[in-house]
């Protein structure tokens, strides 16, 4: 196999036309259960995190989002509750994801607010300039490809449109990111083994952070989408980064 043909799914090399089905694999092993395991992993603080998104992002009234890998519609919940109005939809590789947030929507009496649609980050089944808004949380590094995700990005959203990415990231200070790194590989997928009764899944998740690109490293592309006035925010020491830019 050429290096053009195979990409990381966590720590392993594979074949680039592996890398979905087994992305679909983790996230339908652990759908019942991510909300839960989410709350667990972070000690509650992703939904800072996300609520952080949101007030940057300060979602207006009748706007229209793409949330992608939206999984179970926590964003879009977020987005559509700070907006007053607008429309959200939903993509996301993996059918039992988006099930589980059909339910959510249904019991919060959302539902006529949103679209849940099975799809690709990148090949989009949009026109092009579709979108106001568009957000990829905790998503972008499943993706077999993010430049060509960033660049399907750029095409949907409208002119004035706005990307943001919420990521898993790199701590600055090399200590810190150390005794993170003791606490990600040691506890969260015995976390996953003792709610979602799924280690591996979770093992992969924690490789898959690492092999993320870094802040800076992850702006060049946002950049290299055409956004412009692209600029990140470090979150809780820089474990997680909210990156964004604009289709001027």
């Amino acid at each position: 196999m050429s290096d053009q043909n195979t990409t990381h799914f966590g720590f392993e090399t594979v074949p680039e036309s592996e890398k979905a089905g087994r992305v679909r694999g983790v996230f339908s092993s652990v759908a019942s259960r991510y909300d839960v395991m989410n709350d667990a992993m972070s000690l509650g603080i992703h939904r800072l995190w996300k609520d952080a998104m949101m007030d940057w992002l300060a979602p207006r009234p009748g706007q229209r989002l793409l949330d992608v890998a939206g999984g179970t519609g926590d964003i879009s919940f977020r987005f559509l509750k700070r907006a007053g109005s607008g429309h959200a939809t939903v993509l996301d590789l993996t059918e039992p994801m988006l099930a589980e947030g059909r339910q959510r929507a249904e019991a919060a009496r959302m539902a006529g607010s949103l679209d849940w649609v099975v799809g690709d980050a990148m090949a989009l089944p949009f026109a092009d300039n579709s979108f106001d808004v568009y957000t990829i949380s905790f998503g972008i590094r499943n993706v077999t490809r993010p430049q060509d995700a960033l660049a399907e990005a750029f095409r949907v959203l409208r002119p004035g449109g706005r990307l943001m990415v919420l990521e898993f990231s790199t701590i600055p200070t090399p200590a810190l990111q150390w005794a993170y790194d003791r606490y990600s590989f040691n506890l969260i997928p015995a976390m996953g083994q003792a709610i979602a009764n799924d280690r591996d899944s979770y093992q992969y998740l924690v490789e898959s952070i690492r092999r993320f690109p870094d802040q800076e490293t992850f702006l060049g592309m946002v950049r290299s989408a055409g956004f412009e006035q692209a600029k990140y925010r470090n979150l809780t020491l820089g474990i997680a980064a909210l990156h964004s830019g604009w289709k001027l």
